[in-house]
C-alpha cells in the first residue's frame, strides 16, 4: 500500500494494527510520517527540535508494545528526553542549547508503548498561556487557516496532528493546555485526573497539583489507548488517580447509560463568540437526541469572581520558582532578552506574595473545589448531574490576537472554562463538533467527576459515531 499517502487518513490504533499484521513496517511508517514532517512543518512550525536520525533508528527495533513503531510528537515542555533539548520556549535555554540530564517516566511510557518521537514541538515560553507564539521559536500556524493561533500550550502538538504528520502528539494542560488546541485544531483532547499520569522524577506536582499529562489524537479509541499505555503511579508521587476498574480503551463503543448533563453556553462576565455559544447549542441538541437528560444547570462556583486572582496567584508563584530554576541551569542572573515580558511580570508577582498568602489561597481554593464537586456530589443525597457542556474558550483567536500590551487581558477573558478544572482536579475533554462558516474547527468540553475519564470516554465515542469528524481535512494537510 502507499503508505506515505494513506498515513495522514489513519489514526495510531490502525498504523498499529498495519505493523502487527506485517502490511507496513516500523520503518515505513516513520519513514513517512518524516517525510510529511518534511514538506508541512515549513508552513505550521510545528517541530522546532526534529530528532528524524534517532526516529529512523529506534523504528529498526520498534518493541512489541500496543503502538509498536507507531510515529508521535513530544511537546518541548516536560516529557524530558535524555541527551535532547528541552527550551520550555525559552530563548535563554534555546542560546545555550540546554539538553535534559535524564528521561522523563512519561516518555519511558510512551517508549514502552512502542511509540518514536520523530520530535519535540513548539510550546509558549513556560507554558503560561493559550496560544503558541514564543519569541524564541515564532507561532505555530492552524492547518485549518494559517492566520489563526493553534491554541496552547501544546499548539506545535496539535497543529503536527492536525496536519497529519502524526496521529498522536504529546500534551499537557495547566489551565487548558490540552483542550485549547484540540478545540481550536479540530482535534479530540482529553485532561485527564490529578494524578493521574506521573510528572517523575523530577516533579511532584506543579501549579499546586493543577498540571497533568496527556495528548491530543483524532479519534476517541486512539486516546483511550494512549491514556491506558501512560497512566499510573510512579514511586514518591505525591497523589494517585483510582485505577480505572478496565482498560480505558474497552469504553469506546460501552453504552454510557441515560446521562443528566447540564449546559453552561456563557460566562456571566464576559460576552462568547457566536460559533462558542453555537458549539454548546449543536452539542446539547446531538446529546437529547442519545436519550440524555439536558438542562440549563452548572455549577455556581464556576462564575466565582475570586477564582481569577486566586489561580494568577498560584501561577505567579510557581513561575517565580521556575525562574530561580532557569537561573540555576543557565548559570547567572536574568538578562535583558531571556525572558518574555508575560513571564517577567509573573515573576514578580510571584516574588511578592508571601508563604501566608500562598498558602491562604491554597486553603481558599480547596474549600471552592468543594463547592464545584457539590454539583456532581450533592451534600444532601439528591442526585447530582453526570457531566458538565460547556465551551471551551470564547472565541477563535487569531495569530497576535493573545499577544502584545492586551494579550495578557485577552487571555483571561478568553479563559473563563478551563482552568477551573485543573483545580478541582477533574477530567474533561474537547470534542471537535462544530466548524464556522469560514472553516475553524471550535471544540465543546464535558467535564466528569474526578476519576471517571470512563464516563467520558463513552459518551465522546458515542458522539464521535453519532457525528463523525475524523474525515475533515484542513487545507494544510500531509
Amino acid at each position: 500500500m502507499g503508505i506515505a499517502n494513506d498515513l495522514a487518513s489513519l489514526d495510531a490504533t490502525a498504523q498499529a494494527e498495519l505493523v502487527r499484521s506485517g502490511q507496513a513496517s516500523a520503518a515505513e511508517l516513520v519513514e513517512a510520517a518524516i517525510d510529511a514532517a518534511q514538506r508541512v512543518n515549513p508552513h505550521i512550525n510545528a517541530i522546532i527540535h526534529p530528532r528524524y536520525d534517532a526516529a529512523t533508528a529506534e523504528a529498526a527495533t520498534p518493541g512489541n508494545g500496543p503502538f509498536a513503531g507507531v510515529p508521535m510528537v513530544v511537546k518541548d515542555l516536560g516529557c524530558v528526553m535524555k541527551g535532547e533539548p528541552h527550551h520550555f520556549g525559552n530563548q535563554a535555554l534555546k542560546d545555550i542549547g540546554y539538553r535534559s540530564p535524564v528521561d522523563s517516566s512519561l516518555y519511558r511510557r510512551f517508549r514502552a508503548a512502542g511509540f518514536v518521537a520523530i520530535g519535540r514541538t513548539n510550546a509558549p515560553e513556560m507554558g503560561s498561556t493559550i496560544t503558541t507564539e514564543p519569541l524564541a521559536y515564532g507561532p505555530s500556524r492552524n492547518p485549518w487557516n494559517l492566520d489563526y493561533s493553534t491554541g496552547g500550550s501544546s499548539g506545535g502538538s496539535a497543529a503536527a496532528v492536525a496536519a497529519g504528520i502524526v496521529a498522536v502528539g504529546h500534551a499537557n494542560d495547566g489551565g487548558g493546555s490540552i483542550r485549547v488546541p484540540a478545540s481550536e485544531c479540530g482535534l479530540v483532547g482529553l485532561k485527564p485526573s490529578r494524578g493521574r499520569v506521573s510528572q517523575a522524577p523530577l516533579i511532584g506536582e506543579s501549579w499546586a497539583g493543577a498540571t497533568i499529562d496527556g495528548c491530543v489524537t483524532r479519534t476517541v479509541r486512539d486516546t483511550a489507548a494512549v491514556l491506558d499505555a501512560i497512566s499510573g503511579y510512579e514511586p514518591g508521587d505525591p497523589y494517585t488517580a483510582p485505577a480505572f476498574a478496565r482498560p480505558l480503551v474497552d469504553e469506546v463503543g460501552a453504552d454510557p447509560g441515560r446521562l443528566r448533563i447540564g449546559v453552561l453556553d456563557r460566562s456571566p462576565d464576559v460576552p462568547s463568540h457566536p460559533d462558542c455559544e453555537a458549539a454548546v447549542a449543536v452539542a446539547a441538541k446531538l446529546l437529547a437526541s442519545l436519550g440524555h437528560d439536558v438542562d440549563e444547570s452548572s455549577p455556581a462556583a464556576i462564575s466565582d469572581p475570586g477564582f481569577p486572582d486566586r489561580f494568577v496567584t498560584v501561577v505567579a508563584a510557581s513561575a517565580a520558582h521556575d525562574l530561580s530554576v532557569l537561573v540555576d541551569i543557565i548559570g547567572r542572573p536574568l538578562a535583558d532578552g531571556d525572558l518574555e515580558p508575560d513571564n517577567a511580570f509573573y515573576g514578580e508577582l510571584g516574588r511578592s506574595v508571601s508563604v501566608v498568602d500562598y498558602l491562604r489561597t491554597l486553603t481558599a481554593q480547596h474549600l471552592w473545589c468543594r463547592e464545584m464537586l457539590s454539583w456532581w456530589h450533592p451534600a444532601d443525597g439528591t442526585v447530582g448531574h453526570d457531566l458538565l457542556l460547556t465551551p471551551v474558550i470564547a472565541t477563535p483567536p487569531p495569530i497576535g490576537y493573545l499577544t502584545g500590551p492586551e494579550g495578557g487581558m485577552r487571555v483571561r477573558e478568553l479563559l473563563q472554562f478551563t482552568a477551573q478544572f485543573n483545580v478541582t482536579g477533574q477530567p474533561a475533554i474537547s470534542l471537535p463538533l462544530y466548524w464556522t462558516a469560514d472553516g475553524l474547527p471550535v471544540g465543546v468540553q464535558l467535564v466528569a467527576a474526578y476519576g471517571r475519564e470512563d464516563l467520558l470516554v463513552r459518551i465522546a465515542a458515542q458522539l464521535e459515531a453519532a457525528q463523525p469528524w475524523v474525515s475533515r481535512r484542513p487545507p494544510v494537510t500531509a
